[in-house]
């Protein structure tokens, strides 16, 4: 694990995995400036390190994230990084996975970090929520635009009128949440679901990723069209070729990511 005394953010890459920890227990993990700046540049190495496939995030001390550091926000900071928005995630996620790993409390910009995730393990006491109108204030690290991709319109708006939290049991059956864990267990769990993903293809996960990602802003005439865009570098490429003659020869296939 790359670890220094003071760290806000701990990084640990294995197995083309890289764990992303937010690392300030004492204050629930919430969100100032450094730690901002600090995911944003842990979120660059994930794009730009080729032996890095999938991306886990998750939080030191048994919360996944408390929202905004209310104290450094007091002073005039903003919980924010030039390039990636607040958080170091929000209005720009990465373009590999990304899983949340959650045990306990994520709420606030705590829940719209998890919505920026692609997939979310969860422990069964972990709770969600955006209590923001409880103060006056409204989600706006992408809570209020993203909840109705995730949950039926009522429930999303349930959550932002109310203020009020959903467990993880609730979520995951909303499909908010994709695998359920006992308490103690969504780091490893997340973990397990990374190292399926990276055992695939890095060309045709990421395209997948896009397709998924951008088609709800397609047309009906155009959608196809804007597929075949991305996936035609897929198809023709080597990982392509590679696939098919290892299901051939009957062996696990060998990733060049070209």
């Amino acid at each position: 694990m790359d670890k220094q005394a003071g760290d806000v953010v701990l990084l640990d890459a294995c197995d083309g995995v890289l764990t992303i920890t937010l690392n300030r227990p004492a204050k629930r993990n919430a969100v100032d400036r450094a730690v901002a700046e600090a995911v944003s540049a842990a979120l660059d190495r994930l794009e730009d390190d080729d032996a890095l496939r999938v991306g886990v995030l998750t939080g030191a001390g048994g919360t996944f994230c408390a929202g905004l550091d209310l104290d450094a926000f007091a002073r005039g900071e903003a919980a924010r990084s030039a390039s990636r928005g607040f958080a170091g995630i929000v209005e720009r996620p990465p373009a590999k996975p990304l899983i949340a790993a959650v045990e306990g409390w994520a709420l606030g910009g705590g829940f719209e970090i998890l919505l920026c995730c692609d997939l979310l393990v969860a422990s069964s006491t972990a709770v969600l929520g955006l209590p923001e109108v409880k103060r006056g204030l409204v989600a706006r690290g992408g809570g209020a635009l993203r909840l109705t991709q995730h949950l039926p319109r009522g429930r999303a708006l349930e959550l932002l009128l109310t203020g009020e939290p959903i467990t993880a049991a609730d979520a995951h059956a909303y499909g908010l949440v994709n695998r359920l864990t006992e308490a103690g267990q969504a780091l490893r769990v997340a973990r397990d679901l990374a190292r399926g993903i990276s055992a695939n293809a890095p060309l045709a996960v990421s395209a997948a990723k896009r397709i998924v990602t951008e088609a709800p802003g397609w047309g009906l005439d155009e959608a196809f069209r804007r597929q075949g865009e991305i996936l035609a570098p897929v198809f023709d490429s080597a990982d392509a070729r590679e696939g098919a003659l290892a299901f051939k020869e009957k062996r696990p296939p060998v990733w060049q990511g070209r």
